[in-house]
Protein backbone atom coordinates (compact mmCIF):
# COMPACT_ATOMS: atom_id res chain seq x y z
CA UNK A 1 0.00 0.00 0.00
CA UNK A 2 1.19 3.53 -1.26
CA UNK A 3 1.63 6.16 1.60
CA UNK A 4 -0.49 9.26 -0.80
CA UNK A 5 -4.41 7.55 -0.69
CA UNK A 6 -6.70 8.48 -3.50
CA UNK A 7 -10.08 9.09 -1.49
CA UNK A 8 -13.39 9.56 -2.65
CA UNK A 9 -16.08 11.22 -0.65
CA UNK A 10 -19.33 11.38 -2.43
CA UNK A 11 -22.10 13.59 -0.53
CA UNK A 12 -25.90 14.55 -1.68
CA UNK A 13 -25.80 18.04 0.56
CA UNK A 14 -22.85 20.70 -0.67
CA UNK A 15 -22.09 24.43 -1.13
CA UNK A 16 -23.46 26.36 -1.59
CA UNK A 17 -25.22 25.01 1.67
CA UNK A 18 -23.35 25.12 5.40
CA UNK A 19 -24.30 22.99 7.24
CA UNK A 20 -22.60 20.41 9.47
CA UNK A 21 -22.05 17.67 6.46
CA UNK A 22 -20.52 20.15 4.53
CA UNK A 23 -18.02 21.84 7.08
CA UNK A 24 -16.93 18.12 8.07
CA UNK A 25 -16.37 17.04 4.50
CA UNK A 26 -14.55 20.30 3.45
CA UNK A 27 -12.67 20.14 6.38
CA UNK A 28 -11.35 16.42 6.19
CA UNK A 29 -10.34 17.45 2.66
CA UNK A 30 -7.89 19.81 3.56
CA UNK A 31 -6.27 18.06 6.10
CA UNK A 32 -6.39 14.87 4.51
CA UNK A 33 -4.76 17.22 1.28
CA UNK A 34 -2.63 18.61 4.09
CA UNK A 35 -0.97 15.19 4.82
CA UNK A 36 -0.15 14.35 1.33
CA UNK A 37 -3.40 12.19 0.60
CA UNK A 38 -5.77 13.02 -2.78
CA UNK A 39 -9.49 13.10 -2.28
CA UNK A 40 -11.80 14.07 -4.40
CA UNK A 41 -15.49 14.77 -3.63
CA UNK A 42 -18.45 13.70 -5.84
CA UNK A 43 -21.35 16.22 -5.06
CA UNK A 44 -24.99 16.67 -5.97
CA UNK A 45 -25.47 20.21 -6.80
CA UNK A 46 -26.87 23.07 -9.30
CA UNK A 47 -24.87 25.52 -11.62
CA UNK A 48 -24.14 27.16 -8.78
CA UNK A 49 -22.04 24.67 -7.10
CA UNK A 50 -20.31 24.29 -10.12
CA UNK A 51 -19.87 28.25 -9.81
CA UNK A 52 -17.93 28.20 -6.43
CA UNK A 53 -16.13 25.00 -7.21
CA UNK A 54 -14.88 25.90 -10.97
CA UNK A 55 -11.11 26.51 -9.83
CA UNK A 56 -10.98 22.61 -8.07
CA UNK A 57 -10.56 19.87 -10.65
CA UNK A 58 -10.76 17.28 -7.50
CA UNK A 59 -14.45 18.35 -7.10
CA UNK A 60 -16.94 16.89 -9.46
CA UNK A 61 -20.62 18.61 -9.37
CA UNK A 62 -23.20 15.82 -9.99
CA UNK A 63 -26.48 17.82 -11.57
CA UNK A 64 -29.32 17.40 -9.21
CA UNK A 65 -32.84 18.67 -8.26
CA UNK A 66 -33.33 20.42 -5.12
CA UNK A 67 -35.98 19.16 -2.33
CA UNK A 68 -38.55 22.11 -2.72
CA UNK A 69 -38.57 22.13 1.62
CA UNK A 70 -34.95 20.85 2.34
CA UNK A 71 -32.64 23.02 -0.17
CA UNK A 72 -29.85 21.26 1.61
CA UNK A 73 -30.19 18.05 -0.09
CA UNK A 74 -30.61 17.56 -4.08
CA UNK A 75 -31.70 14.31 -6.04
CA UNK A 76 -28.34 13.29 -8.12
CA UNK A 77 -29.33 12.76 -11.87
CA UNK A 78 -27.55 10.25 -13.73
CA UNK A 79 -24.27 10.49 -11.61
CA UNK A 80 -22.66 7.75 -13.62
CA UNK A 81 -22.00 9.75 -16.32
CA UNK A 82 -20.21 12.44 -14.10
CA UNK A 83 -18.15 10.34 -12.14
CA UNK A 84 -16.85 9.22 -15.68
CA UNK A 85 -15.17 11.93 -15.93
CA UNK A 86 -12.53 10.59 -13.11
CA UNK A 87 -12.01 6.86 -13.77
CA UNK A 88 -8.63 7.07 -15.06
CA UNK A 89 -8.39 7.78 -11.14
CA UNK A 90 -7.88 4.48 -9.14
CA UNK A 91 -9.48 5.08 -5.87
CA UNK A 92 -8.05 3.57 -2.35
CA UNK A 93 -11.22 4.36 -1.25
CA UNK A 94 -14.88 5.46 -1.42
CA UNK A 95 -16.55 7.42 1.65
CA UNK A 96 -20.42 7.71 1.41
CA UNK A 97 -21.40 11.04 3.18
CA UNK A 98 -25.01 10.22 2.15
CA UNK A 99 -26.81 7.16 2.20
CA UNK A 100 -29.33 8.45 -0.94
CA UNK A 101 -28.02 8.71 -4.81
CA UNK A 102 -24.84 8.99 -4.70
CA UNK A 103 -24.42 6.76 -2.00
CA UNK A 104 -26.20 4.40 -3.83
CA UNK A 105 -23.66 4.85 -6.67
CA UNK A 106 -20.49 4.61 -4.13
CA UNK A 107 -21.78 1.33 -3.49
CA UNK A 108 -22.35 0.03 -6.66
CA UNK A 109 -18.43 1.56 -7.64
CA UNK A 110 -17.12 -0.39 -4.84
CA UNK A 111 -18.56 -3.00 -5.52
CA UNK A 112 -17.05 -2.92 -9.40
CA UNK A 113 -13.87 -2.15 -8.40
CA UNK A 114 -13.53 -4.11 -5.38
CA UNK A 115 -12.76 -1.27 -3.18
CA UNK A 116 -13.52 -1.17 0.35
CA UNK A 117 -16.49 1.74 1.15
CA UNK A 118 -17.15 3.45 4.63
CA UNK A 119 -20.50 4.88 5.42
CA UNK A 120 -20.86 8.23 7.65
CA UNK A 121 -24.18 8.68 9.46
CA UNK A 122 -24.60 12.03 9.43
CA UNK A 123 -27.74 13.12 9.77
CA UNK A 124 -31.23 11.78 11.12
CA UNK A 125 -33.04 11.67 8.24
CA UNK A 126 -34.71 8.63 10.04
CA UNK A 127 -36.35 10.79 12.14
CA UNK A 128 -40.34 11.09 11.80
CA UNK A 129 -40.75 14.49 12.27
CA UNK A 130 -38.25 15.45 9.84
CA UNK A 131 -39.88 12.93 7.18
CA UNK A 132 -43.37 14.87 8.25
CA UNK A 133 -41.89 18.33 7.63
CA UNK A 134 -39.95 17.96 4.40
CA UNK A 135 -40.61 15.16 2.66
CA UNK A 136 -44.13 15.12 1.07
CA UNK A 137 -47.48 16.62 1.50
CA UNK A 138 -48.70 12.90 0.86
CA UNK A 139 -49.72 11.45 4.04
CA UNK A 140 -49.48 8.21 2.64
CA UNK A 141 -45.70 9.15 1.68
CA UNK A 142 -44.54 10.28 4.85
CA UNK A 143 -46.51 6.69 6.42
CA UNK A 144 -44.49 4.75 4.16
CA UNK A 145 -41.06 6.55 4.52
CA UNK A 146 -41.66 6.88 8.41
CA UNK A 147 -42.42 2.82 8.35
CA UNK A 148 -38.99 1.92 5.94
CA UNK A 149 -36.19 4.56 6.57
CA UNK A 150 -34.85 2.43 9.80
CA UNK A 151 -35.16 -0.42 7.42
CA UNK A 152 -33.39 1.45 4.65
CA UNK A 153 -30.79 2.42 6.84
CA UNK A 154 -30.09 -0.92 8.05
CA UNK A 155 -29.78 -2.27 3.97
CA UNK A 156 -27.65 0.21 2.64
CA UNK A 157 -25.67 0.99 6.13
CA UNK A 158 -24.91 -2.90 6.42
CA UNK A 159 -23.39 -3.08 2.31
CA UNK A 160 -20.89 -0.68 4.04
CA UNK A 161 -17.31 -2.19 5.34
CA UNK A 162 -17.30 0.48 7.92
CA UNK A 163 -19.73 2.46 9.53
CA UNK A 164 -19.19 6.10 11.27
CA UNK A 165 -20.75 7.60 14.01
CA UNK A 166 -20.30 11.20 14.95
CA UNK A 167 -20.49 10.36 18.61
CA UNK A 168 -21.55 7.39 21.31
CA UNK A 169 -25.29 8.16 21.22
CA UNK A 170 -25.25 7.97 17.15
CA UNK A 171 -23.03 4.74 17.95
CA UNK A 172 -25.59 2.92 20.29
CA UNK A 173 -28.56 3.78 18.18
CA UNK A 174 -27.20 2.70 14.94
CA UNK A 175 -26.08 -0.66 17.03
CA UNK A 176 -29.58 -0.99 18.49
CA UNK A 177 -30.97 -1.11 14.79
CA UNK A 178 -28.77 -4.07 13.67
CA UNK A 179 -26.29 -1.97 11.73
CA UNK A 180 -22.98 -3.25 11.78
CA UNK A 181 -19.31 -2.76 12.07
CA UNK A 182 -20.28 1.00 13.59
CA UNK A 183 -17.00 3.36 14.64
CA UNK A 184 -16.98 6.10 16.37
CA UNK A 185 -15.45 9.03 14.72
CA UNK A 186 -16.74 12.39 15.46
CA UNK A 187 -16.70 15.74 12.73
CA UNK A 188 -13.45 17.43 13.56
CA UNK A 189 -13.36 21.47 14.37
CA UNK A 190 -11.02 23.99 13.35
CA UNK A 191 -9.48 25.38 16.55
CA UNK A 192 -7.12 27.94 14.75
CA UNK A 193 -10.32 29.71 12.89
CA UNK A 194 -12.35 29.21 15.89
CA UNK A 195 -10.28 30.33 19.17
CA UNK A 196 -10.83 32.76 22.05
CA UNK A 197 -8.55 35.51 20.48
CA UNK A 198 -10.66 36.80 18.14
CA UNK A 199 -12.22 39.89 18.17
CA UNK A 200 -16.10 40.70 18.42
CA UNK A 201 -16.46 43.98 19.13
CA UNK A 202 -17.72 45.22 15.83
CA UNK A 203 -20.13 42.85 15.29
CA UNK A 204 -21.63 42.69 19.28
CA UNK A 205 -21.87 46.66 19.41
CA UNK A 206 -24.71 45.59 16.65
CA UNK A 207 -26.70 43.00 18.52
CA UNK A 208 -26.30 44.99 22.03
CA UNK A 209 -27.60 48.04 23.26
CA UNK A 210 -24.80 48.43 26.25
CA UNK A 211 -21.86 46.58 28.15
CA UNK A 212 -23.80 45.79 30.66
CA UNK A 213 -26.27 43.79 28.59
CA UNK A 214 -25.27 39.84 28.15
CA UNK A 215 -25.91 37.96 24.54
CA UNK A 216 -27.05 34.29 24.20
CA UNK A 217 -26.74 33.13 20.78
CA UNK A 218 -27.82 30.61 18.66
CA UNK A 219 -26.03 29.63 14.85
CA UNK A 220 -27.68 27.16 12.55
CA UNK A 221 -30.70 26.04 10.49
CA UNK A 222 -33.99 27.52 11.53
CA UNK A 223 -35.90 24.77 11.22
CA UNK A 224 -38.82 23.39 13.26
CA UNK A 225 -36.48 20.00 14.49
CA UNK A 226 -34.29 22.18 15.93
CA UNK A 227 -36.58 22.78 19.02
CA UNK A 228 -35.43 27.15 18.29
CA UNK A 229 -39.56 27.67 19.97
CA UNK A 230 -37.52 26.49 23.24
CA UNK A 231 -35.27 29.09 23.32
CA UNK A 232 -37.75 31.86 22.13
CA UNK A 233 -39.57 30.85 25.13
CA UNK A 234 -37.07 30.68 27.55
CA UNK A 235 -36.09 33.94 26.03
CA UNK A 236 -39.81 35.40 26.93
CA UNK A 237 -39.21 33.78 30.71
CA UNK A 238 -36.10 36.17 30.90
CA UNK A 239 -37.58 38.80 29.74
CA UNK A 240 -36.60 41.28 32.37
CA UNK A 241 -33.04 40.36 32.73
CA UNK A 242 -30.59 42.06 30.43
CA UNK A 243 -29.93 39.75 28.37
CA UNK A 244 -30.18 39.84 24.42
CA UNK A 245 -30.64 36.65 22.52
CA UNK A 246 -29.28 36.43 18.24
CA UNK A 247 -30.37 33.60 15.97
CA UNK A 248 -27.86 33.53 13.35
CA UNK A 249 -28.97 30.94 10.38
CA UNK A 250 -32.09 30.58 7.99
CA UNK A 251 -33.30 27.94 6.66
CA UNK A 252 -37.41 26.33 6.12
CA UNK A 253 -38.91 28.06 9.37
CA UNK A 254 -37.86 31.38 9.37
CA UNK A 255 -41.02 33.12 9.04
CA UNK A 256 -42.62 30.49 11.31
CA UNK A 257 -39.60 32.09 14.10
CA UNK A 258 -40.31 35.21 13.17
CA UNK A 259 -43.91 35.48 13.80
CA UNK A 260 -43.63 33.85 17.45
CA UNK A 261 -41.23 36.45 18.36
CA UNK A 262 -43.59 38.90 16.74
CA UNK A 263 -46.42 37.56 18.75
CA UNK A 264 -44.65 37.37 22.15
CA UNK A 265 -43.76 40.85 22.22
CA UNK A 266 -39.79 40.10 21.80
CA UNK A 267 -38.53 42.09 18.63
CA UNK A 268 -36.46 43.70 20.85
CA UNK A 269 -35.27 41.05 23.15
CA UNK A 270 -34.81 38.36 19.96
CA UNK A 271 -32.56 39.25 16.76
CA UNK A 272 -32.97 37.58 13.55
CA UNK A 273 -29.12 38.34 11.75
CA UNK A 274 -29.52 35.54 9.10
CA UNK A 275 -27.07 33.58 6.71
CA UNK A 276 -23.74 35.09 7.39
CA UNK A 277 -20.52 34.33 5.55
CA UNK A 278 -18.82 31.60 7.08
CA UNK A 279 -15.72 33.79 7.46
CA UNK A 280 -17.66 36.08 9.22
CA UNK A 281 -18.61 32.92 12.13
CA UNK A 282 -15.82 33.03 14.10
CA UNK A 283 -16.28 37.15 15.15
CA UNK A 284 -20.25 36.43 16.11
CA UNK A 285 -19.29 33.09 18.45
CA UNK A 286 -16.41 35.95 19.70
CA UNK A 287 -19.22 38.59 20.21
CA UNK A 288 -21.59 36.18 22.51
CA UNK A 289 -21.51 35.56 26.33
CA UNK A 290 -22.83 31.53 25.81
CA UNK A 291 -24.03 29.51 23.11
CA UNK A 292 -27.56 27.86 23.53
CA UNK A 293 -28.74 24.98 21.31
CA UNK A 294 -32.44 23.82 22.05
CA UNK A 295 -32.40 20.99 19.19
CA UNK A 296 -32.95 17.37 19.97
CA UNK A 297 -31.92 16.38 16.81
CA UNK A 298 -27.91 16.54 16.64
CA UNK A 299 -25.80 13.42 15.66
CA UNK A 300 -22.28 15.94 17.01
CA UNK A 301 -23.10 19.34 17.39
CA UNK A 302 -20.62 21.04 15.04
CA UNK A 303 -21.53 24.49 16.21
CA UNK A 304 -21.52 23.84 19.83
CA UNK A 305 -17.65 22.60 19.54
CA UNK A 306 -17.19 26.21 17.14
CA UNK A 307 -18.61 27.86 20.31
CA UNK A 308 -16.39 26.03 22.88
CA UNK A 309 -13.47 26.55 20.76
CA UNK A 310 -14.20 29.96 20.82
CA UNK A 311 -13.99 29.51 24.69
CA UNK A 312 -17.84 29.93 25.22
CA UNK A 313 -20.02 27.75 27.42
CA UNK A 314 -22.91 25.81 25.87
CA UNK A 315 -26.39 25.41 26.70
CA UNK A 316 -28.00 22.61 25.27
CA UNK A 317 -30.70 19.90 25.56
CA UNK A 318 -29.95 17.11 27.53
CA UNK A 319 -30.14 14.22 24.53
CA UNK A 320 -28.66 12.46 22.32
CA UNK A 321 -25.00 14.20 21.58
CA UNK A 322 -24.76 17.28 23.52
CA UNK A 323 -25.86 14.95 26.05
CA UNK A 324 -22.02 13.58 26.37
CA UNK A 325 -20.30 17.18 24.65
CA UNK A 326 -21.97 19.38 27.47
CA UNK A 327 -20.12 18.44 30.95
CA UNK A 328 -22.37 20.36 33.60
CA UNK A 329 -20.53 23.55 35.64
CA UNK A 330 -17.31 22.65 33.19
CA UNK A 331 -18.23 23.47 29.74
CA UNK A 332 -21.61 24.44 30.07
CA UNK A 333 -24.89 23.67 31.24
CA UNK A 334 -27.73 20.75 29.91
CA UNK A 335 -31.52 21.41 30.09
CA UNK A 336 -34.66 19.00 30.15
CA UNK A 337 -35.53 19.03 26.38
CA UNK A 338 -38.02 21.00 25.08
CA UNK A 339 -38.18 22.70 28.26
CA UNK A 340 -38.06 26.62 28.08
CA UNK A 341 -38.16 26.83 32.00
CA UNK A 342 -35.12 24.75 32.36
CA UNK A 343 -33.76 25.87 29.51
CA UNK A 344 -34.01 30.11 31.15
CA UNK A 345 -32.85 28.39 34.75
CA UNK A 346 -30.00 27.24 32.86
CA UNK A 347 -28.91 30.41 30.48
CA UNK A 348 -29.41 32.23 33.71
CA UNK A 349 -26.80 30.12 35.43
CA UNK A 350 -24.80 30.15 33.13
CA UNK A 351 -24.79 33.84 32.11
CA UNK A 352 -24.03 35.17 36.01
CA UNK A 353 -21.40 32.45 36.80
CA UNK A 354 -19.56 32.53 33.39
CA UNK A 355 -15.99 33.13 34.81
CA UNK A 356 -16.28 29.12 36.24
CA UNK A 357 -16.54 27.45 33.51
CA UNK A 358 -13.41 26.77 31.98
CA UNK A 359 -13.23 23.75 29.95
CA UNK A 360 -14.22 24.78 26.72
CA UNK A 361 -11.21 25.14 25.21
CA UNK A 362 -10.26 21.33 26.35
CA UNK A 363 -13.35 20.00 25.33
CA UNK A 364 -13.13 21.57 21.56
CA UNK A 365 -9.19 20.12 21.47
CA UNK A 366 -10.31 16.64 21.78
CA UNK A 367 -12.67 16.84 18.41
CA UNK A 368 -9.90 19.09 16.54
CA UNK A 369 -9.13 18.19 12.84
CA UNK A 370 -5.71 16.72 13.15
CA UNK A 371 -7.32 14.36 16.16
CA UNK A 372 -10.23 13.13 14.21
CA UNK A 373 -8.66 13.11 11.02
CA UNK A 374 -5.87 10.56 12.31
CA UNK A 375 -8.70 8.64 13.09
CA UNK A 376 -9.85 8.58 10.03
CA UNK A 377 -6.68 7.47 8.14
CA UNK A 378 -6.42 4.37 10.94
CA UNK A 379 -9.88 3.36 9.67
CA UNK A 380 -9.17 3.78 6.19
CA UNK A 381 -5.82 2.36 6.55
CA UNK A 382 -6.80 -0.61 8.33
CA UNK A 383 -9.95 -1.53 5.64
CA UNK A 384 -7.45 -0.88 2.93
CA UNK A 385 -5.12 -3.35 4.42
Amino acid sequence: MTESLNIAFYTDTFLPAVDGVVISILNAKKELEKRGHHVYIFASGTEKTKEMVKNDKSIVVVPGIKFKKYPQYSLALFPMASTLKLRNVKMDINHAHTPFMLGIHSLMLSRIDRKPIVGSFHTLFTDSSVIKEYVSDSEFLRKTLISYSWKYAELFYNRCDSVIAPSTAIQQMLVKKSIRNVSVIPNGVDTKKFNPKINGDRIRKKLVKNDKEKLVMYVGRLSREKNIDTLIKAAQILKKENIRFALVGSGPAHSYYEKMVHKMHLNDRVKFVGFIDNMELPKYYAACDAFCIPSTFETQGVVSLEAMASGKPVIGADYLALKELIKNGKNGEKFKPRNSKDCADKIKKVIYNIDSYKEMADTAKTYSIERTTTDLLDLYKGLIK
